[in-house]
Protein backbone atom coordinates (compact mmCIF):
# COMPACT_ATOMS: atom_id res chain seq x y z
CA UNK A 1 0.00 0.00 0.00
CA UNK A 2 0.87 3.38 -0.23
CA UNK A 3 0.02 6.96 1.22
CA UNK A 4 -0.17 9.41 -1.20
CA UNK A 5 1.81 12.86 -0.77
CA UNK A 6 -0.15 16.15 -0.31
CA UNK A 7 -1.16 17.36 -3.35
CA UNK A 8 -2.04 20.99 -3.66
CA UNK A 9 -6.12 21.52 -4.01
CA UNK A 10 -8.44 24.28 -4.18
CA UNK A 11 -11.40 24.01 -2.14
CA UNK A 12 -14.85 26.28 -2.90
CA UNK A 13 -18.49 26.70 -2.96
CA UNK A 14 -20.33 26.37 -5.82
CA UNK A 15 -24.26 27.73 -5.91
CA UNK A 16 -26.33 25.70 -8.69
CA UNK A 17 -30.02 26.63 -8.61
CA UNK A 18 -29.95 27.30 -5.28
CA UNK A 19 -27.66 24.36 -3.69
CA UNK A 20 -24.71 24.96 -2.24
CA UNK A 21 -22.14 22.14 -3.08
CA UNK A 22 -18.56 22.48 -1.67
CA UNK A 23 -16.16 21.54 -4.50
CA UNK A 24 -12.50 20.65 -4.53
CA UNK A 25 -9.81 20.57 -7.37
CA UNK A 26 -6.76 19.14 -7.89
CA UNK A 27 -4.93 20.64 -10.93
CA UNK A 28 -3.94 18.62 -13.35
CA UNK A 29 -0.19 18.53 -15.56
CA UNK A 30 0.02 21.68 -18.10
CA UNK A 31 2.24 20.44 -19.73
CA UNK A 32 0.94 16.60 -20.36
CA UNK A 33 -1.95 16.51 -23.63
CA UNK A 34 -3.07 13.40 -22.39
CA UNK A 35 -4.20 15.17 -18.62
CA UNK A 36 -6.49 17.53 -20.22
CA UNK A 37 -9.84 15.40 -19.67
CA UNK A 38 -10.87 16.01 -16.19
CA UNK A 39 -11.92 13.13 -13.62
CA UNK A 40 -14.88 13.98 -12.07
CA UNK A 41 -15.40 11.77 -8.90
CA UNK A 42 -18.82 11.13 -7.50
CA UNK A 43 -18.54 9.91 -3.78
CA UNK A 44 -20.39 6.85 -2.15
CA UNK A 45 -23.18 7.08 0.35
CA UNK A 46 -22.97 9.47 3.35
CA UNK A 47 -19.04 10.41 1.66
CA UNK A 48 -17.20 13.63 1.85
CA UNK A 49 -14.58 14.54 -0.01
CA UNK A 50 -12.00 13.89 2.10
CA UNK A 51 -12.66 10.38 1.75
CA UNK A 52 -11.61 10.55 -1.84
CA UNK A 53 -8.31 12.93 -1.05
CA UNK A 54 -5.98 9.97 -1.09
CA UNK A 55 -7.05 8.73 -4.46
CA UNK A 56 -7.27 12.12 -6.16
CA UNK A 57 -3.65 13.02 -4.61
CA UNK A 58 -2.44 9.84 -5.81
CA UNK A 59 -3.67 10.54 -9.70
CA UNK A 60 -0.89 13.06 -10.40
CA UNK A 61 -1.08 14.43 -13.99
CA UNK A 62 -4.60 14.39 -14.25
CA UNK A 63 -7.19 16.84 -12.67
CA UNK A 64 -9.62 15.81 -10.87
CA UNK A 65 -12.75 16.97 -9.32
CA UNK A 66 -14.51 15.82 -6.02
CA UNK A 67 -17.65 18.03 -4.54
CA UNK A 68 -20.01 17.13 -1.38
CA UNK A 69 -23.55 15.88 -2.89
CA UNK A 70 -26.21 17.85 -1.36
CA UNK A 71 -26.61 16.88 1.96
CA UNK A 72 -23.40 15.03 2.60
CA UNK A 73 -19.82 16.27 3.78
CA UNK A 74 -20.18 20.98 3.79
CA UNK A 75 -22.57 20.56 1.51
CA UNK A 76 -25.92 21.55 3.11
CA UNK A 77 -28.85 19.42 2.54
CA UNK A 78 -31.93 20.42 0.31
CA UNK A 79 -35.03 21.27 1.57
CA UNK A 80 -36.60 18.77 -0.91
CA UNK A 81 -36.37 15.29 -2.10
CA UNK A 82 -34.35 14.46 -5.30
CA UNK A 83 -33.79 11.70 -7.67
CA UNK A 84 -30.97 10.93 -9.78
CA UNK A 85 -32.08 11.74 -13.39
CA UNK A 86 -32.28 15.81 -11.03
CA UNK A 87 -28.86 14.99 -9.34
CA UNK A 88 -27.25 14.35 -12.90
CA UNK A 89 -28.64 17.25 -14.09
CA UNK A 90 -27.40 19.87 -11.03
CA UNK A 91 -23.92 18.30 -11.28
CA UNK A 92 -23.75 18.93 -14.95
CA UNK A 93 -24.97 22.13 -14.66
CA UNK A 94 -21.64 22.55 -11.68
CA UNK A 95 -19.68 21.44 -14.31
CA UNK A 96 -20.78 23.97 -16.72
CA UNK A 97 -20.34 27.07 -13.78
CA UNK A 98 -17.21 25.80 -12.96
CA UNK A 99 -15.87 25.80 -16.72
CA UNK A 100 -15.88 21.98 -17.62
CA UNK A 101 -17.03 20.67 -20.54
CA UNK A 102 -16.37 17.43 -21.18
CA UNK A 103 -15.20 14.69 -18.20
CA UNK A 104 -14.10 11.35 -17.71
CA UNK A 105 -16.53 9.88 -14.50
CA UNK A 106 -15.26 8.23 -11.46
CA UNK A 107 -18.28 6.97 -9.54
CA UNK A 108 -17.62 4.66 -6.18
CA UNK A 109 -20.36 2.88 -4.74
CA UNK A 110 -23.41 5.10 -4.09
CA UNK A 111 -21.92 7.49 -6.56
CA UNK A 112 -21.72 4.65 -9.36
CA UNK A 113 -25.45 4.82 -9.64
CA UNK A 114 -25.31 8.23 -10.26
CA UNK A 115 -22.33 7.93 -12.51
CA UNK A 116 -23.91 5.50 -14.38
CA UNK A 117 -27.35 7.90 -14.75
CA UNK A 118 -24.71 11.07 -15.68
CA UNK A 119 -23.36 9.34 -18.42
CA UNK A 120 -26.72 7.92 -20.06
CA UNK A 121 -27.77 12.04 -19.80
CA UNK A 122 -24.90 13.33 -20.64
CA UNK A 123 -23.45 11.08 -23.39
CA UNK A 124 -21.16 13.97 -25.10
CA UNK A 125 -20.13 15.65 -21.64
CA UNK A 126 -18.71 12.38 -20.57
CA UNK A 127 -15.99 10.31 -22.09
CA UNK A 128 -14.93 7.82 -19.97
CA UNK A 129 -16.56 6.24 -17.40
CA UNK A 130 -15.06 4.52 -14.17
CA UNK A 131 -17.02 2.51 -11.88
CA UNK A 132 -16.21 1.20 -8.26
CA UNK A 133 -17.54 -1.19 -5.60
CA UNK A 134 -20.71 -0.44 -7.18
CA UNK A 135 -24.26 -1.83 -8.36
CA UNK A 136 -27.47 -1.26 -11.32
CA UNK A 137 -30.02 -1.06 -8.64
CA UNK A 138 -32.78 -3.19 -7.92
CA UNK A 139 -32.84 -6.32 -8.68
CA UNK A 140 -29.40 -7.07 -7.71
CA UNK A 141 -27.36 -9.42 -5.31
CA UNK A 142 -27.90 -7.98 -1.98
CA UNK A 143 -24.99 -8.05 0.72
CA UNK A 144 -25.89 -9.83 4.26
CA UNK A 145 -29.02 -8.51 6.09
CA UNK A 146 -26.50 -7.70 8.90
CA UNK A 147 -24.07 -5.17 5.95
CA UNK A 148 -27.14 -4.00 4.89
CA UNK A 149 -28.64 -2.93 8.59
CA UNK A 150 -25.58 -1.32 9.51
CA UNK A 151 -25.28 0.81 6.42
CA UNK A 152 -28.97 2.08 6.89
CA UNK A 153 -28.07 4.63 8.98
CA UNK A 154 -24.80 7.07 9.21
CA UNK A 155 -24.31 6.26 12.72
CA UNK A 156 -20.91 4.75 11.34
CA UNK A 157 -19.22 8.12 10.14
CA UNK A 158 -20.66 9.63 13.31
CA UNK A 159 -19.16 7.60 15.76
CA UNK A 160 -16.09 6.71 15.42
CA UNK A 161 -15.22 4.19 18.34
CA UNK A 162 -18.09 2.03 16.56
CA UNK A 163 -17.11 2.27 12.90
CA UNK A 164 -13.60 1.02 14.47
CA UNK A 165 -15.54 -1.53 15.80
CA UNK A 166 -17.51 -2.76 12.73
CA UNK A 167 -15.32 -1.33 10.04
CA UNK A 168 -13.97 -5.02 9.18
CA UNK A 169 -17.54 -6.02 8.98
CA UNK A 170 -19.07 -3.23 7.04
CA UNK A 171 -15.99 -3.20 4.35
CA UNK A 172 -14.37 -6.66 4.44
CA UNK A 173 -11.23 -7.07 2.61
CA UNK A 174 -7.89 -5.57 4.45
CA UNK A 175 -9.94 -3.60 6.81
CA UNK A 176 -10.71 -7.25 8.55
CA UNK A 177 -7.25 -7.09 10.07
CA UNK A 178 -6.52 -3.25 9.48
CA UNK A 179 -7.58 -0.25 11.50
CA UNK A 180 -9.72 1.86 9.58
CA UNK A 181 -8.63 5.96 8.82
CA UNK A 182 -11.33 7.33 11.22
CA UNK A 183 -9.85 10.73 10.02
CA UNK A 184 -10.93 10.26 6.34
CA UNK A 185 -14.17 10.13 7.98
CA UNK A 186 -14.05 12.70 10.48
CA UNK A 187 -17.34 15.02 10.48
CA UNK A 188 -20.92 14.43 11.05
CA UNK A 189 -23.60 13.17 8.54
CA UNK A 190 -26.41 14.66 8.49
CA UNK A 191 -29.56 12.53 9.41
CA UNK A 192 -31.60 14.08 6.32
CA UNK A 193 -28.49 14.26 3.67
CA UNK A 194 -28.24 10.66 4.43
CA UNK A 195 -32.26 9.90 4.17
CA UNK A 196 -32.53 12.06 1.27
CA UNK A 197 -29.74 9.98 -0.54
CA UNK A 198 -31.51 6.78 -0.13
CA UNK A 199 -34.29 7.65 -1.65
CA UNK A 200 -32.79 9.37 -4.53
CA UNK A 201 -31.58 5.77 -5.71
CA UNK A 202 -34.78 4.11 -4.22
CA UNK A 203 -36.95 2.50 -7.16
CA UNK A 204 -33.80 3.36 -9.60
CA UNK A 205 -31.75 0.99 -11.67
CA UNK A 206 -29.58 1.00 -15.27
CA UNK A 207 -31.21 -2.69 -15.93
CA UNK A 208 -32.54 -0.92 -18.92
CA UNK A 209 -29.60 1.34 -19.73
CA UNK A 210 -26.68 -0.57 -19.22
CA UNK A 211 -26.64 -1.50 -22.66
CA UNK A 212 -27.43 1.82 -23.97
CA UNK A 213 -24.12 3.17 -22.65
CA UNK A 214 -21.44 3.92 -25.21
CA UNK A 215 -18.70 5.54 -23.02
CA UNK A 216 -15.63 2.94 -22.60
CA UNK A 217 -16.21 1.72 -19.07
CA UNK A 218 -13.87 0.25 -16.69
CA UNK A 219 -15.46 -1.70 -13.28
CA UNK A 220 -13.30 -2.23 -10.27
CA UNK A 221 -14.15 -4.28 -8.05
CA UNK A 222 -13.29 -6.18 -4.76
CA UNK A 223 -13.42 -9.71 -4.35
CA UNK A 224 -14.10 -9.78 -0.31
CA UNK A 225 -16.93 -6.69 -0.40
CA UNK A 226 -19.62 -7.19 2.54
CA UNK A 227 -21.86 -4.36 0.73
CA UNK A 228 -21.82 -5.15 -3.17
CA UNK A 229 -21.22 -8.74 -3.68
CA UNK A 230 -18.86 -9.37 -6.85
CA UNK A 231 -21.73 -10.98 -8.87
CA UNK A 232 -23.27 -7.53 -9.47
CA UNK A 233 -19.72 -6.10 -10.75
CA UNK A 234 -19.69 -9.20 -13.42
CA UNK A 235 -23.03 -8.75 -14.46
CA UNK A 236 -22.58 -5.30 -15.13
CA UNK A 237 -19.45 -6.24 -17.34
CA UNK A 238 -21.67 -7.62 -19.45
CA UNK A 239 -24.34 -5.90 -19.70
CA UNK A 240 -22.40 -2.29 -20.54
CA UNK A 241 -20.67 -2.29 -24.13
CA UNK A 242 -16.98 -1.74 -24.09
CA UNK A 243 -16.15 -2.03 -20.60
CA UNK A 244 -13.88 -4.56 -18.57
CA UNK A 245 -13.88 -5.91 -15.08
CA UNK A 246 -10.78 -5.51 -12.59
CA UNK A 247 -11.13 -7.48 -9.92
CA UNK A 248 -9.40 -5.96 -6.56
CA UNK A 249 -8.15 -8.67 -4.10
CA UNK A 250 -10.26 -6.48 -1.66
CA UNK A 251 -12.90 -5.07 0.27
CA UNK A 252 -15.20 -2.17 -0.64
CA UNK A 253 -12.80 0.03 0.48
CA UNK A 254 -10.33 -1.00 -2.21
CA UNK A 255 -9.86 2.62 -3.46
CA UNK A 256 -7.75 3.23 -0.09
CA UNK A 257 -6.30 -0.25 1.20
CA UNK A 258 -5.37 -1.26 -2.33
CA UNK A 259 -4.54 2.45 -3.27
CA UNK A 260 -1.70 1.79 -5.61
CA UNK A 261 -3.58 -1.33 -7.40
CA UNK A 262 -6.54 1.36 -8.01
CA UNK A 263 -4.23 4.01 -9.09
CA UNK A 264 -2.47 2.00 -11.29
CA UNK A 265 -5.68 0.57 -13.22
CA UNK A 266 -7.39 3.86 -13.19
CA UNK A 267 -4.38 5.65 -15.21
CA UNK A 268 -3.63 3.08 -17.03
CA UNK A 269 -7.40 3.33 -18.33
CA UNK A 270 -7.76 6.97 -18.17
CA UNK A 271 -4.40 7.95 -20.26
CA UNK A 272 -3.52 4.67 -22.35
CA UNK A 273 -6.84 3.12 -23.34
Amino acid sequence: MITAQARPHSVRDVTVLGYAIRVAIWPGNPQSAEGNTPLLMMNGLGGRISMLTPLAESLRGVEVIAFDVPGAGDSPPPKHPYILPMLASLVRRMLTKLGYSTVDVFGLSWGGMLAQQFALQNPLRCRKLILAATMPGLPMVPGSPATLYRVSTPRRFNDPDYLRRVAGDIYGGALRSREIPVEQHAGRVSRRGYLLQQLAVTGWNSHWFMPLLRQRTLILAGNDDPIVPLVNARWMARMIPNSRLHVINDGHHFFRTSLEETRDQMLDFLLNE
